[in-house]
């Protein structure tokens, strides 16, 4: 044993890898590893050298749709119906890799992917599943996700959107506002009030060709410009019986979406953090003053250190979290856990990693201050950190703190 111990010692023995220190890639099957080097090949090719103009320009590049459905990105973590029924890890590991390039290009897969298709893949009757899923995944359906409206964002029971029956259907009236993809979807997720008793929280499928369908672009927005957030409006619209999600009562419905989105954001905000702190780690070792590269300064090293274990950390959490997802032991308040820390540690991490550019910072030629005002949207959509905290709170103390 000693003998195996130490053999094993002297091959992990030689010179440290800065961008994994603890050597986390051995603790990922070679499936895996292929998955991510894929994924981030994809983004070093056709995000990265874009991007800056992208989020500069705040234009979202409609034609990238079809290239992340190539890449199998689109529902990638569900079964059946043309999904790629890839892992939970696999799925997180793509997150981290996409929003290394872009928080806004990551919102699209799980706009797309982990609200819109996860709630028909959980809630659908087998014709939704059928008709909507399949063109969802290669990509030639888009989707959206109405649950935030312009007065209910962090207490979605008090939203006003209602659906009320008429005859054999439904009329839906109202509005939802900070809904990814709105503009371009093909289909909304909606979720209403209804005048059912019980669970009066309902989700339908609102086709956007829908007569009294609206959505507007929200614009002059200082984060995630290169993804398309949009205010829906509702005025009217008509919809049969077969358009609500049948399996879907309450408020637990969206919320299990939301879940799954949240735990995409745990790896995906590891990824923009991983990416600022390269970009400043190779900025330091490359910019001199006094005559010296500044990663010699101590200040700087120690910034570096800094970010390096909070990245290491985090990425821990959200790999241990994909293993309870993949055993089906993942709870509701460890993503919380997931997306309050890497969340609030990426944004730290990107800030302190401009400081290392200096003025170069500042511009779209480098990564850390778009990756930290994207991460400000990250922050609050899906859960705030009041909300996670909340969460976390209740789940120590058994009393829930949100009235």
């Amino acid at each position: 044993m000693v003998a195996k111990v130490e053999g094993e010692a002297k091959r992990g023995a030689g010179k440290p890898d800065p961008h994994d220190l603890l050597g986390l890639d051995a603790l990922l099957s070679e499936e895996e590893i292929a998955t991510r080097d894929r994924i981030r090949g994809f983004v070093r090719e056709r995000i990265k050298p874009n991007i800056g103009e992208w989020f500069y320009e705040a234009r979202f590049p409609e034609e990238i749709v079809q290239e992340f459905a190539g890449q199998g990105l689109f529902g990638m973590h569900l079964e059946g119906y043309g999904c790629p029924g890839r892992s939970a890890v696999e799925y997180g590991l793509a997150c981290m890799e996409l929003e290394a390039g872009d928080s806004g290009l990551r919102t699209l897969v799980s706009v797309q992917g982990s609200l819109a298709m996860s709630a028909i893949h959980k809630f659908g009757s087998e014709e939704q599943k059928n008709e909507w899923l399949p063109p969802m995944a290669k990509g030639e359906k888009i989707g959206c996700f109405g649950l935030t409206e312009p007065s209910a964002g962090s207490d979605p029971s008090s939203m006003m959107t209602r659906a009320r029956r008429e005859g054999s259907g439904w009329t839906l009236d109202g509005s939802k506002r900070w809904i990814g993809m709105g503009t371009l979807a093909d289909v909304a997720v909606v979720w209403a009030k209804t005048d059912e008793p019980g669970e009066p929280v309902r989700g339908f499928l609102v086709p956007t060709d829908s007569k009294g369908f609206r959505a507007e672009v929200i614009g002059e927005k200082l984060s995630m410009r290169a993804a398309v957030q949009t205010e829906l409006h509702f005025e009217g619209v008509r919809l049969p019986e077969e358009a609500m999600l049948p399996g879907a009562k309450g408020l637990r419905g969206p919320f299990s979406c939301l879940n799954e989105a949240r735990y995409g954001i745990v790896w995906g905000a590891m990824g923009a953090a991983r990416d600022a702190y390269e970009e400043a780690l190779a900025y330091s070792l490359e910019r001199e003053q006094f005559g010296t590269p500044i990663a010699s300064f101590q200040l700087t090293q120690k910034k570096l250190v800094d970010m390096m274990v909070e990245i290491q950390k985090g990425t821990m959490v959200a790999l241990h979290l994909g293993r309870m997802k993949d055993a089906g032991s993942l709870r509701p308040e460890q993503i919380s856990f997931g997306k309050l820390n890497n969340v609030r540690e990426a944004i730290a991490i990107c800030r302190e990693a401009r400081t290392i550019l200096g003025g170069n910072g500042v511009t779209t030629e480098y990564s850390p201050l778009r990756h930290a005002n994207n991460l400000e949207s990250v922050r609050t959509y899906e859960g705030t950190d009041e909300v996670h905290t909340l969460i976390l709170g209740s789940a120590l103390t058994g009393l829930p703190a949100f009235r």
